[in-house]
């Protein structure tokens, strides 16, 4: 067994508070910068005009780069800081900020240097997952492994401009595969039959080959991927905790709600992607019930658990919640449906799919309002009872 390499003295020692303040403040902007750029690229190539945006050249390179700066720019970068924060070494914050920034240079129209710095990013991101499976072999660390080489092969892609038509497919494959580490590891106490595992193991291969395939036969990539996807959410309906955590109350309650829900728009964007490489139009429906219908679904289920242990807030949970979700399902329901009958209701379903995720983020800011008024010092609370 290779001995687990030791950290050197100065990645153990705390960086200075104002580098720490720096970094932190740079690296939300840099989301927060992708994010809403992505957002408005996705709601101009929905056909949502903006009389004001018409002047400006940024929104037509969001428009250009939305699926680079929601998967790369935002998500990469989110999924980047995570993994920095778990491994505990001040270099992993390398691949978030390598990945942040490159979304920048693609809303500057900088494509070629900006795809680069992806590469850069996800090429780092790789190497911490190398450390963090020497740390931890198990099922879970391999796979998030894998998922960061499928990040690392459709950044490459992307830069090159070679096999495009398999970018989006590694860019989805290492979303998926990184959200069924985090499941499989969820529910690695669960009782589970010997060969779920293995199941699950091949339904990931067949995803990779689907991948794989995409840049050679595009008919036989996307039938092998769209048959993944439907085998992936069978098999997380199947085997994740939530089916029995969705009869609980609270938090337990609502991420069950969240992920059986995802699991659901999985199985659609499954049989959307699969339609769609035999020449029916359903690209709108296979993008966007994996982009939102799944992946987004995970977001909002994960988050009240994984802000607070890497951005140390902490959060009021609230049946509030449960708003933001039902309008992402129900508008995300309304664009589909808008999308087969060509009528407006596409533009309107992703103009509310915005509001929905806009909506979440008010959401997370008041749940930490909220917190902050609940669970104040020990002594402002008694200060205020003697007041009384």
């Amino acid at each position: 067994m290779t001995a687990l390499p030791r950290r050197s003295h100065s990645q153990n020692q705390p960086a200075p508070r104002w580098v720490t303040l720096a970094t932190r403040s740079l690296l939300l902007t840099l989301v927060a910068l992708s994010l809403l750029a992505g957002i408005t690229g996705g709601l101009l190539r929905a056909g949502v005009a903006s009389p004001v945006l018409a002047d400006l050249a940024w929104p037509g390179h969001a428009a250009l780069s939305h699926a680079a700066l929601m998967i790369c720019g935002f998500l990469g970068t989110v999924i980047g800081i995570e993994r920095a924060v778990a491994v505990k070494l001040r270099t992993a914050f390398l691949a978030p900020l390598a990945s942040g920034a490159g979304g920048a240079l693609l809303l500057l129209g900088q494509v070629d240097l900006g795809a680069w710095l992806g590469v850069g990013a996800a090429a780092i991101f790789t190497a911490v997952n190398i450390v963090i499976v020497r740390r931890q072999s198990a099922a879970h660390t391999w796979l998030l492994l894998v998922a960061a080489g499928a990040w690392l092969a459709g950044n490459l892609l992307f830069a090159t401009g070679r096999g495009s038509g398999a970018t989006l497919p590694w860019w989805f494959a290492f979303l998926v595969m990184t959200i069924a580490a985090e499941r499989l590891e969820m529910t690695r106490l669960m009782r589970r039959r010997p060969a779920a595992e293995l199941s699950l193991q091949a339904v990931l291969a067949t995803l990779l080959a689907g991948a794989a395939w995409s840049a050679l036969a595009p008919v036989t990539g996307g039938l092998l991927y769209g048959a993944a996807l439907v085998l992936l959410a069978l098999w997380l309906a199947a085997y994740d905790i939530a089916r029995h955590t969705v009869r609980a109350h609270g938090l337990s309650r609502y991420m069950a709600v969240c992920l059986l829900g995802g699991y659901a728009w999985l199985a659609v964007a499954g049989v959307a992607w699969a339609a769609t490489s035999l020449g029916l139009p359903l690209r709108d429906a296979a993008l966007h019930a994996l982009g939102l219908g799944f992946i987004v679904s995970m977001m909002m289920g994960h988050a009240p658990v994984i802000l607070p242990a890497i951005a140390r807030v902490k959060l009021q949970f609230g049946s509030f919640f449960y708003l933001p979700l039902a309008l992402l399902h129900v508008s995300l329901f309304l664009r589909l449906v808008g999308g087969l009958s060509g009528g407006p209701l596409r533009s309107a379903g992703a103009s509310l799919n915005a509001v929905a995720i806009a909506l979440f983020a008010v959401t997370i800011a008041g749940a930490a309002i909220a917190w902050r008024i609940n669970h104040g010092r020990p002594g402002a609370l008694l200060n205020r009872k003697t007041d009384r």
